[in-house]
C-alpha cells in the first residue's frame, strides 16, 4: 500500500512552526508511553503481595492492560470520528484533570483477601478501581495524538507511524529503567511520586498539543484532504489479518514471561526483559527505513519457532539462565516477524485509528488466550506451544492449493503423524530407555523440518503441531504423571521408572519426593521418610531437633506446604500449624492419594489458606518456637515473604526465645544477604547453613539445602549454637535491607553467577 502520496497543500506558516508542532507532540508521545509502561511494573508489584508472589499475578496483569489499552484506542477512535477537533480536545483535558485527582496511586481500599478459586477475576477488579482512569487516559494518548498531530497539517503527517515508533522508545526506556535504575535506587513511595510528577507534566505538554491544533494555519481534517488518495475502508478480512498479527506475540509475550518468572522471581526485572523485547520490535518496524529488514526476520522466523519446539523437552536446570535467553531471542524473532507483517500492510492515515484499534483488539484476545483462559481449560502450559503453531502463519500467507502434490504431503504427513502418535495414544505405551531418545530425536526432526515447509505456513503449523504432540505424548522417563494447575502454577506429579519414588514438582524444582517401593521393590508401608531438602540429617531436620531439644514439646508455623513433607517431623504434644495460598497443593498434600505424609503422620494438622504474611499476621503474637519460611515455587521467591516487614511479623510471632528459618535453596538467586539483612534490620542475628558439611548420599532424592536461622540471642540455638555447620553472618557494610518499597534482583542474580559487583547494584 502507497504511502508516498503528496503532503497537504499548507498556508505559508514558518518552518518554525513546523518544528515546534514536532518537537510538542514527538515530547508529548513519548511522555505518555513512558508513563503508561512505568506504571505498570511498579504498580504490579505493589499488588503482588496480596496474592503471594505469584508469577501469574504479572500474567493477570497483562490481561489487564492489554484490555485497558484496547477501551482507550476504542475512545480515541470514536472521539475522533464523532466529535470536531475543539470538543475532542476539551473533552480529553478534562479527562486527564479527573485522572490526575485520583493520584498519587494506592491500592483501592475496601478489597479484602483474594479468593482461592476467582484470584485472576479479584486482581482484574482491584486493577481497575486502583489505576483504571489513568491507564485508560494515557492509552487513549498514541493513538489519539497521532490522529491531532495529521490534523494540525504538518508535512510529516502523510505518515505519522514514526510516532508510534517514538512512543514505544518511550515505552521501551521506561521498562529498561525500572529495575536498573529506579527499583535499585529509589523506594515504592518515591516512584509513586516521581510518577505523579511526571503525569501533570504531561498534561501540561497535551494542553500545548491542543493548542497547536487548534490554532494551526494549515489545520485539516485527515479524512477529507484533498490531496489524499482515496482509500477504502479496511474489510473485516483485512481487520482479522491485522488482529491476528497483533494476537499471536501478545499470547507469547504473557507465555514467555510467565515461563520465565516462575523459574527466577515474581520481579520487574523478569517481567519487563519480555516486554521490553516486544515494545522494541514496534519501534523497529515502524521505522520509516527499518534498522532490521522485514525479509531478513522472515527467513529467521521458521528457526526461531522450530528451535523453542526442540528445547521444550530439554529444559536443562543447569543451564536456566542460557535456556531462558534462547526463549527470549526466540521470541523477539517472532514478534518482529508479526510486526513487520502490521508494519507492511498499515492503512493510510484516514484509518489510523482503526488500524490502531484491531491492533489492540489482537493484543487483548492473545494476552486473555495466554493470561486467563488457558490457565483455566489446560492441565499444562499448553498456551506455549500452541501460539508456536499459530506462529507460522504470521507470515505472508500462499493460496491454499489442493495440487497432485499437496495431496501426497498432507497423505504422507497424516500418515507420519498416525504412526509416530497412535502407539502412546492408543495403547499407552511409553518409551524408555534408548527408545526414548529417539522420541527425543524425532521432536527435533520434525520440527526442523518445518523449516522447509514454510513458504506453506500451512504445512509448517502441521509439522509444528505433531513435534509438540510427541513431546506432550511421550513425556521420557516419567510413568503415571499427571499435572495440576491452579493461579499459582503447574504442579506436575509422576512416578519415577520402577516406581521407585513419587515426585511433586512446580516448574524446574522438587517440591517433594516420597519413596514408594525398598530395595527388593515391595511397597513400604506405614511412616514414610522424609526426603529431598527434608531428610533426617538436612538443615531443617537439625533446626527442629535442636528447638525441641529445649523446648520439648513444639510449636510451629510452616508457610508453604509443597508435598507435606515436614509433617512427619510432628510429635505427639506438639502443636504444628502449616499456611499454604495454593488450594490445589493442599488438595495435592492432604486430599489427594498420590502423597501420604499428612495422612501417615499428622492427619488432624491444621492448614490454613490465604497468603501467610497475612494470614500468620492474624495469629497470636508470641505464639510459636520456630517458623519454617519455605514458601518458594520453582525458582521463583516471593519477595514479599523476604523484606524487613516481612522479618518484623515473623520476629512477633515466635517466642523470646524463638528461631526463623527461612529455606533459600535457589539456583539463580543468591539470597543468604538478603536474610542477614532483614534480620539485621530487626535486631537478629543471622546463621547460615553450610551444605558442604553434609555426606554424600547415594539416594537420589536426597538433597543439599541452603538455610538461614534468624534468633534474638545465641542461646536461643541450643545445640547448633557449637556446631561448625553453622556459621554467624553479618550483614556487609553499607547493605540495603529489602523492603516492601526496595528490592535489588540484579544483584541478587550478579552474586549468584559470581560476577564482579557492579557499584548501581552494591548498595
Amino acid at each position: 500500500m502507497d504511502l508516498n502520496h503528496s503532503a497537504p497543500r499548507q498556508s505559508q506558516a514558518p518552518a518554525w512552526h513546523w518544528a515546534l508542532v514536532l518537537a510538542i507532540f514527538t515530547a508529548a508521545v513519548f511522555t505518555s508511553a513512558l508513563l503508561l509502561f512505568a506504571v505498570q511494573p511498579m504498580f504490579t508489584r505493589m499488588v503482588l503481595p496480596r496474592l503471594g508472589g505469584s508469577p501469574s499475578v504479572w500474567s493477570v496483569a497483562m490481561v489487564f492492560f492489554q484490555t485497558m489499552l484496547l477501551a482507550g484506542y476504542a475512545y480515541a477512535h470514536v472521539l475522533m470520528r464523532a466529535m470536531r477537533p475543539p470538543i475532542a480536545v476539551a473533552v480529553h483535558l478534562a479527562l486527564l484533570i479527573a485522572a490526575g485527582l485520583t493520584l498519587p496511586l494506592s491500592i483501592a481500599s475496601g478489597w479484602g483477601d483474594p479468593p482461592g478459586n476467582w484470584a485472576a477475576l479479584w486482581l482484574i477488579g482491584l486493577f481497575a478501581v486502583s489505576i483504571g482512569l489513568p491507564f485508560f487516559v494515557l492509552a487513549a494518548n498514541t493513538p489519539l495524538l497521532q490522529a491531532w498531530f495529521v490534523r494540525t497539517g504538518h508535512p510529516a503527517g502523510k505518515d505519522p507511524y514514526f510516532l508510534y515508533a517514538a512512543s514505544n522508545v518511550g515505552s521501551f526506556l521506561a521498562l529498561l529503567s525500572y529495575p536498573f535504575v529506579l527499583e535499585p535506587t529509589l523506594s515504592l513511595r518515591q516512584h509513586i511520586r516521581l510518577w505523579s510528577g511526571g503525569f501533570w507534566l504531561l498534561f501540561a505538554l497535551i494542553v500545548a498539543c491542543g493548542f497547536l491544533l487548534l490554532r494551526s494555519p494549515a489545520r485539516i481534517d485527515a479524512a477529507t484532504r484533498a490531496d489524499a488518495p482515496a482509500s477504502p475502508a479496511p474489510t473485516w478480512l483485512t481487520l482479522g489479518r491485522w488482529a491476528f498479527l497483533a494476537a499471536i506475540p501478545s499470547g507469547l509475550l504473557v507465555a514467555v514471561t510467565a515461563y520465565i518468572s516462575t523459574d527466577i522471581a515474581a520481579a520487574p526485572l523478569l517481567w519487563v526483559l519480555p516486554l521490553s523485547l516486544y515494545l522494541l520490535t514496534f519501534v523497529l518496524v515502524f521505522q520509516s527505513r527499518p534498522l532490521i529488514p522485514h525479509r531478513r526476520m522472515l527467513i529467521a522466523q521458521p528457526f526461531a519457532i522450530a528451535g523453542i519446539v526442540a528445547l521444550l523437552p530439554f529444559s536443562d536446570t543447569d543451564y536456566l539462565l542460557l535456556d531462558l535467553g534462547a526463549h527470549l531471542l526466540a521470541f523477539f524473532v517472532i514478534a518482529m516477524a508479526s510486526h513487520g507483517e502490521l508494519a507492511r500492510q498499515r492503512p493510510p492515515p484516514q484509518h489510523l485509528t482503526t488500524f490502531y484499534l484491531a491492533i489492540s483488539a489482537g493484543g487483548m484476545i492473545g494476552g486473555l488466550f495466554a493470561g486467563l483462559v488457558a490457565p483455566v481449560v489446560f492441565s499444562w502450559v499448553a498456551e506455549y506451544p500452541i501460539l508456536l503453531v499459530l506462529a507460522a502463519f504470521c507470515r505472508p500467507i500462499a493460496r491454499l492449493s489442493w495440487e497432485w502434490r499437496d495431496r501426497v504431503f498432507w497423505a504422507a504427513a497424516v500418515a507420519v503423524a498416525l504412526a509416530a502418535l497412535a502407539p502412546g495414544i492408543v495403547f499407552g505405551w511409553i518409551p524408555q530407555g534408548n527408545f526414548a531418545t529417539a522420541v527425543l530425536v524425532a521432536i527435533v526432526v520434525v520440527a526442523f523440518a518445518s523449516v522447509l515447509l514454510m513458504r506453506r505456513p500451512y504445512k509448517a503449523a502441521f509439522a509444528i503441531a505433531i513435534a509438540v504432540a510427541i513431546f506432550r505424548v511421550y513425556p521420557g522417563d516419567e510413568a503415571r504423571t499427571q499435572t495440576v494447575r491452579s493461579f499459582f502454577g503447574v504442579h506436575k506429579i509422576y512416578d519415577t521408572p520402577e516406581e521407585t519414588y513419587r515426585v511433586l514438582m512446580n516448574g524446574t524444582t522438587v517440591h517433594g519426593a516420597q519413596r514408594l517401593t525398598d530395595d527388593d521393590g515391595k511397597p513400604i508401608v506405614g511412616r514414610p521418610e522424609p526426603l529431598t531438602y527434608y531428610h533426617a540429617n538436612s538443615a531443617m531436620a537439625q533446626v527442629i531437633r535442636a528447638v525441641r531439644g529445649r523446648k520439648g514439646a513444639l510449636r510451629v508455623a510452616v508457610i508453604g506446604l509443597g508435598s507435606a513433607s515436614l509433617a512427619c517431623y510432628v510429635e505427639p504434644g506438639d502443636a504444628w500449624r502449616f499456611f499454604e495460598i495454593d488450594p490445589s497443593i493442599v488438595s495435592i498434600a492432604r486430599d489427594h492419594p498420590r502423597f501420604g505424609f499428612v495422612r501417615a503422620c499428622a492427619p488432624d494438622v491444621p492448614i490454613v489458606l490465604g497468603d501467610a504474611r497475612l494470614t500468620l499476621a492474624r495469629e497470636p503474637d508470641q505464639q510459636y518456637d520456630l517458623i519454617i519460611v519455605d514458601a518458594y515455587s520453582s525458582d521463583a521467591i516471593p519477595i514479599h515473604l523476604a523484606t524487613r516487614e516481612a522479618m518484623a511479623i515473623y520476629k512477633s510471632k515466635i517466642a523470646p526465645d524463638g528461631i526463623v528459618l527461612l529455606h533459600l535453596s535457589n539456583r539463580n538467586l543468591a539470597l543468604d544477604e538478603v536474610a542477614v539483612g532483614i534480620a539485621a534490620a530487626n535486631g537478629m542475628k543471622t546463621w547460615i547453613y553450610d551444605d558442604s558439611a553434609e555426606e554424600d548420599n547415594d539416594d537420589a532424592y536426597i538433597y543439599a539445602s541452603d538455610v538461614a536461622i534468624s534468633a534474638n540471642k545465641t542461646e536461643d540455638l541450643g545445640e547448633l549454637a557449637s556446631s561448625k555447620s553453622w556459621k554467624l553472618t553479618e550483614p556487609e557494610a553499607g547493605q540495603r535491607a529489602w523492603t516492601d518499597d526496595y528490592s535489588n534482583i540484579v544483584r541478587a542474580l550478579i552474586k549468584k553467577l559470581d560476577w564482579p559487583s557492579w557499584s548501581l547494584f552494591t548498595r
